[in-house]
């Protein structure tokens, strides 16, 4: 018979049988199956056809679903690819599989994979980008191999007013390297960020702040504070504000003065020991010790401090126009440019603020002095330096540096 709408709906299951299909006589290959179940009788669509010397068969749909029609021309295509040696049932089981294996499964992995080989702060710029919805939640569900180049512009353009131009461009660059990733671990066939606009990186910052606002910011700082005492470490350190707020009570030495900045937490890997001046040393003996936390900052217990964007707010709110635009960063900058004005070598600056600078290349082969005399020097320079202007002395106590180093 020829599988009809009408042809079909009259069919019964045969006496004594709980599962028939009935062939159709233009089509071969094609049926409608009848199927018992409890009390009631299952009418489905198939397609059956040889692949490889073995019978293979597909459930093309319900009845009550599909169209005799509809049924008719999904069988012919099915059975077409048989024709040409392929096999449909195997690329269904393929496709089913692909569908599962969305961007969140594949962020999870790269994720779990990555998470041993970078710094914990770079770890969570890659959890926010990959996993929030801010970035490419629209994405989430969808399967690895559907993501497409327009998917990826359209995301990265969004987020460029909402987040910002580097928001933008840091998410463009995590799920490129998340897909880089994934084809060399042979869990995608392209990457579709190649070809995508790269939003330009903002002009790099020469901010360098003055005296007088370094002095506003220190005297704005003075409420105790996680972050106020961030700052000020900032300031006296020089170090990286993921450095100063990742700091653990096991990285300090009170009695001898030192902060040893382990390699895992070290933006290129080195481990790095500085001595501690006595400012550094008043904050940090300020801080109220926890048993059973070895972070000195932050709300958490395994992380330290995070609100960054929040605290910088309240900060500029505090200080009013005091103090003309500025970042964290420009703190650092701000230390090793002041050490080179009052006469620190530039190589001891470098050394203290765990730089390759000068010892890049071939003159890093030979030299492996950590210039410990001129950095302590360095860090006591700096500290009568801001001691005089926090005290508002006019000529700074600078002590003339005489060593070998």
């Amino acid at each position: 018979m020829k599988l009809t709408s009408k042809a079909v709906a009259a069919l019964m299951l045969p006496e004594g049988k709980d599962d028939h299909i009935e062939w159709d006589d233009d089509l071969p290959g094609f049926g409608y199956r009848l199927r018992k179940s409890g009390d009631k009788v299952g009418r489905s669509w198939v397609a059956q056809y040889r692949h490889g010397g073995q019978t293979r068969r597909m459930t093309l749909g319900s009845a009550s679903v599909l169209s005799s029609e509809q049924a008719r021309n999904e069988a012919k295509r099915i059975l077409a690819q048989a024709q040409l040696r392929q096999d449909p049932a195997s690329e269904r089981k393929r496709r089913a599989s692909a569908d599962r294996f969305t961007f969140t499964a594949l962020a999870e992995q790269y994720l779990a994979a990555k998470k041993p080989d970078v710094r914990p702060r770079t770890f969570s710029e890659m959890e926010r980008y990959l996993q929030s919805s801010s970035y490419f939640g629209p994405l989430h569900n969808i399967p690895v191999d559907a993501i497409t180049r327009r998917d990826i512009a359209a995301r990265v353009l969004a987020i460029k007013p909402k987040n910002g131009q580097v928001a933008a461009a840091r998410a463009r660059t995590a799920i490129s390297a998340m897909y880089t990733w994934a084809m060399e671990n042979g869990l995608a066939e392209t990457n579709p960020t190649i070809g995508t606009e790269k939003p330009k990186a903002p002009p790099s910052r020469d901010r360098v702040l003055s005296d007088q606002e370094l002095v506003a910011i220190w005297k704005a700082t003075d409420d105790e504070s996680d972050f106020s005492r961030i700052v000020r470490l900032l300031i006296v350190t020089g170090q990286r504000r993921s450095e100063v707020g990742g700091l653990c009570w096991s990285e300090i030495d009170i009695e001898h003065g030192t902060w040893t900045i382990p390699s895992m937490r070290s933006k290129n890997k080195r481990e790095h020991s500085l001595p501690l001046g006595s400012l550094a040393l008043d904050v940090i003996r300020s801080v109220p010790q926890v048993v059973g936390r070895d972070l000195l900052f932050g709300a958490r217990t395994d992380r330290g401090f995070t609100s960054w964007a929040e605290h910088k707010r309240t900060l500029d709110a505090r200080l009013g126009d005091q103090v003309e635009p500025w970042t964290l960063h420009d703190l650092r900058r701000t230390c090793a440019t002041r050490l080179c004005d009052i006469g620190i070598e530039p190589h001891h600056v470098e050394a203290l603020l765990n730089h390759r600078g000068h010892k890049a290349g071939v003159a890093g082969v030979y030299n492996k002095s950590k210039y410990q005399r001129a950095v302590q020097h360095a860090v006591e320079t700096w500290d009568n330096y801001l001691l005089a202007l926090i005290e508002g002395r006019d000529e700074p106590n600078v002590i003339p540096f005489r060593g070998g180093e």
